[in-house]
């Protein structure tokens, strides 16, 4: 599916940090911007990436704040009650 009809369908623009630590520096809190098209307000695409993030890195998830917005929205339909031709 493209982006267009991604986000006709309701995706939205959803931005998460990522703070996580590293096993060799657990005192530091380093930070991961990850952006992507998603559904609110489950946001599967987002939780694929934190369970593969889990499973395939090192940096243990510390916390996760996520915004999202809406970019486009299908327009709204209206009848023109009048019909006029300009020569």
């Amino acid at each position: 599916m493209t982006d267009l009809a991604r986000q006709l369908n309701d995706y939205r623009l959803t931005t998460a940090e990522i703070l996580y630590r590293l096993p060799d520096h657990p005192s530091f809190l380093q930070s991961y911007i990850w952006q992507d098209l998603d559904l609110a307000p489950k946001f599967p695409v987002l939780r694929r990436f934190l369970d593969w993030w889990e499973g395939n890195l090192e940096g243990r998830l510390y916390h996760v704040r996520v915004g999202a917005v809406t970019l486009l929205s299908p327009g709204e339909m209206r009848h023109a009650a009048i019909e006029m031709r300009v020569h």
